[in-house]
């Protein structure tokens, strides 16, 4: 039995995407929220002032990117009040992924210089920019490239004319959501 396609209208399919960012959004938040809070904290802990230069220099980094992306991941939440019930929800949407993009992006940032100022702090520099490298790649593997390479696999037993048509037409291949 082959399903059809779920019917949904294009305002059903706006109200469900910008539920589904704001999850995605909500699971980001914490993570950021988390780390921005340590960050905040770091300056105030005995072991601060033995950091060196480039540790402090790390450490601003990392705190400016923790900030932006925190800002960058409210935002859609602030976008969202201000357009309340003007019936702008694409515009909502698609604004709400760029600052979603934007902010795991500098979350990537923050991260990566939050590893290589406490590895620098506790090994050596040449293997903290080593393992900072590598936790770099692994962000990087699992929030971007994956992602990416996984868009056009299609699914099991898909032929490749079913595939183009699911790219040109994804609308008509969306799983409907349990509500």
């Amino acid at each position: 039995m082959v399903d059809e396609p779920h019917q949904e209208t294009p305002k059903q399919r706006w109200d469900r995407n910008f539920g589904d960012l704001l999850q995605e959004l909500r699971v980001a938040q914490t993570g950021v929220q988390i780390l921005f809070a340590f960050l905040l904290t770091l300056p105030f802990s005995s072991g601060f002032p033995q950091t060196t230069e480039f540790q402090r220099d790390v450490y601003l980094v990392s705190l400016l990117a923790a900030a932006a992306a925190t800002a960058m991941i409210i935002a859609p939440v602030a976008f969202h009040q201000a357009l309340f019930r003007q019936g702008r929800k694409p515009e909502l949407v698609r604004f709400g992924h760029r600052m979603a993009t934007g902010g795991l992006t500098f979350l990537l940032i923050a991260m990566v210089s939050a590893v290589l100022l406490i590895t620098d702090f506790i090994l050596s520099r040449p293997v903290a920019i080593i393992l900072s490298a590598i936790t770099a790649l692994f962000f990087i593997t699992f929030w971007a490239v994956a992602p990416w390479s996984r868009r056009d696999w299609g699914e099991p037993g898909e032929t490749e004319p079913e595939i183009t048509r699911r790219r040109e037409h994804p609308e008509d291949f969306e799983k409907p959501t349990d509500e």
